[in-house]
């Protein structure tokens, strides 16, 4: 099947058949303008992540035995726990995933096409460059036994570069939702917020009253879900609707009520605490930077005019996916080629490591956007169906089911080698049942917007013109000013 269809939503471009000839019955596509607020965030984001996961790996040998260990230095300085209120930000990757996502099933559900078939496309920009990393975990595990290193120093390793990987199960779980929560948004407003939240709380209180913190991985759907809800409210206009003085008002508010469950004594002061299993702090954190995210929108817009801005957007966000998942990896990987390599090796937290950071940080960086570049091909890949054969609803289910468990296991174990072979299998089989074929209309008919099969309108090899990676792509609704 041809590569040159048409992605949904891609600005300027009508709709192309499967033949490859223009619909003369099909509209003009409608010009979707993207919100430069939702790019800049993003792209903010994903360097914030890199740049403070560089802080957190620090190998050091054990002043008394000799023996390699990890050092978490900031988590041991006395201004960590307000830091975190300010630089834990994933909570606003949500905010920002949600107003995209919006705008990404609208157009969709516009043009006829299913639920499923979303969830399908959506999850396999997730879980095919996740594949490969799953895969090389797997492959570069399994070396490193073979050529003799210890179970130990491999497991020690695949902790550390496992750490992020949390975020695919949440951020798979938030694109499943996608439709039928947007629904009950549309349908309930605030109301169904309210009820996500009062699931949140009720969760909450489940490792308060039985001392067992893994309940609290059942927020994983209510959570994550609840700040995506956020980014739906600004997909509609709602926080621009609200003068900056209400917005700012409204953030206060979150970082007290925030203060308030902290000096309750239930949820740890730092936000990494209540980052995983997920708490309401989360939920509270987000609905703080959706409001700040809308009083500094007009700045935002103006930096994204910058050329220097927009390279750096350009660089980041179309790898954006693959400079998230392969980070850790290279951090990893670098801090351990110099600490093995005999390099400086100052006493963690005082101002020499402070300054170590510096140089270290730019080789982590430059290798990141290496191998980024690299692997790209990985996030950009077609979606595009195998072949014809019409696929459930429930094998989309529980394809994303494969992809969600191993991450999720991993909040709780810690990246292990059964976990890696697991997740590597997962992964492989998610691919495997999403690209094996596509969810057709009730009645079982290809239709066309065009005619092209739903997946073939998102088959662009690369990023659609103009995007900034695929993670996913804010737009500027018709209401927001």
């Amino acid at each position: 099947m041809q590569h040159d269809l048409v992605a949904a939503g891609e600005p300027g471009r009508q709709e192309v058949l499967a033949t490859g000839t223009e619909d003369p019955t099909a509209p003009p596509r409608p010009q979707v303008e993207r919100d430069p607020a939702l790019d800049a965030a993003r792209v903010g984001c994903v360097i914030a992540v890199v740049c403070i996961h560089i802080l957190m790996v620090t190998l050091t040998a054990d002043p008394a035995s000799g023996e390699l260990r990890s050092v978490l230095v900031p988590t041991r300085q006395s201004w960590y726990w307000w830091a975190t209120w300010i630089f834990q930000i994933m909570p606003l990757f949500f905010v920002v995933g949600g107003a995209s996502a919006a705008g990404a099933w609208r157009r969709r559900r516009a043009e006829g096409m299913e639920s499923a078939e979303y969830v399908r496309e959506r999850a396999l920009r997730l879980v095919q460059p996740a594949a490969l990393l799953w895969c090389a975990f797997a492959l570069g595990a399994g070396a490193a036994l073979a050529a003799g290193v210890g179970p130990e120093l491999v497991t020690f390793a695949l902790s550390g570069m496992g750490m992020a990987l949390w975020f695919l199960a949440a951020y798979l779980i938030c694109q499943a939702v996608t439709p039928a929560f947007l629904a009950l948004h549309e349908r309930m407003g605030w109301v169904w917020c309210w009820v996500l939240l009062s699931c949140t709380v009720a969760v909450d209180i489940l490792p308060i009253t039985t001392g067992e913190p893994w309940w609290g991985l059942l927020n994983m759907v209510f959570v994550w879900p609840l700040v995506q809800q956020l980014g739906f409210f600004r997909a509609d206009g709602w926080f621009a609707a609200r003068s900056r003085l209400t917005l700012v008002a409204l953030a206060a508010a979150g970082y007290a009520l925030l203060g308030v469950c902290v000096a309750s004594g239930d949820y740890a002061p730092d936000m990494l605490t209540n980052l995983n299993p997920p708490t309401v702090c989360m939920v509270l954190l987000g609905f703080s930077q959706a409001s700040l995210l809308e009083v500094a929108s007009p700045a935002l817009a103006r930096l994204m005019r910058a050329p220097a801005a927009r390279a750096v957007a350009h660089v980041v966000g179309t790898r954006a996916m693959t400079i998230y998942l392969w980070h850790l990896p290279v951090v990893v990987a670098v801090m351990a080629a110099w600490f093995f390599a005999g390099g400086h090796d100052p006493v963690p937290g005082s101002a020499a490591w402070w300054l170590l950071r510096i140089p270290l940080g730019l080789v982590c960086w430059v290798v990141v956007l290496l191998v980024a570049t690299a692997l790209r091909r990985g996030e950009t890949a077609s979606v595009e169906p195998w072949g014809a054969r019409p696929l459930s609803g429930t094998a989309v289910f529980l394809a994303v089911v494969c992809g969600v468990v191993p991450p999720l296991v991993e909040i709780v174990t810690w990246l292990n080698m059964p976990l890696v072979v697991a997740g590597a299998l997962g992964a492989v089989l998610a691919v495997v049942v999403l690209r094996s074929g596509q969810v057709h209309p009730e009645g079982g008919q290809t239709r066309g917007v065009g005619s092209g099969p739903p997946s073939s309108r998102g088959a662009l090899r690369g990023p659609r013109a103009g995007g900034h990676g695929d993670i996913d792509r804010g737009h500027t609704p018709a209401k927001r000013r």
